[in-house]
């Protein structure tokens, strides 16, 4: 079956990067649009960050400019490089297949998140 590891998460302070990685197993991974989907406390999971099969890629307006998804089809990873980060990027990080033009989450299990801290 599919599983998704994420990590690379940790405390950082406001203006600091962070790098993402996440790592699928059990799927031909190529074939799917990637997604990074972050979950804040209180606050409904939300996407951030997509990257298609043939490398393009669409953010949210919260994050544009500031991060950077990638992937390694060798390597089943998807990346997300993460640069000025604020506060309001704390939250839980998943990774997930985002399919149709709704990027809506394609596999049934999520990974266990890595989380991610912004804070002096």
């Amino acid at each position: 079956q599919v599983q998704l590891v994420e990590s690379g998460g940790g405390l950082v302070q406001p203006g600091g990067s962070l790098r993402l990685s996440c790592a699928a197993s059990g799927t031909i991974f190529s074939i799917y649009t990637m997604g990074w989907y972050r979950q804040a406390p209180g606050k409904q999971r939300e996407l951030v960050a997509v990257i298609t099969s043939g490398g393009k890629t669409n953010y949210a307006d919260s994050v544009k400019g500031r991060f950077t998804i990638s992937r390694d089809n060798a390597k089943n990873t998807v990346y997300l490089q993460m640069n000025s980060l604020k506060p309001e990027d704390t939250a839980v990080y998943y990774c997930n297949a985002a399919v149709g033009s709704d990027y809506v989450p394609y596999f049934r299990s999520w990974g266990q998140g890595t989380q991610v801290t912004v804070s002096s």
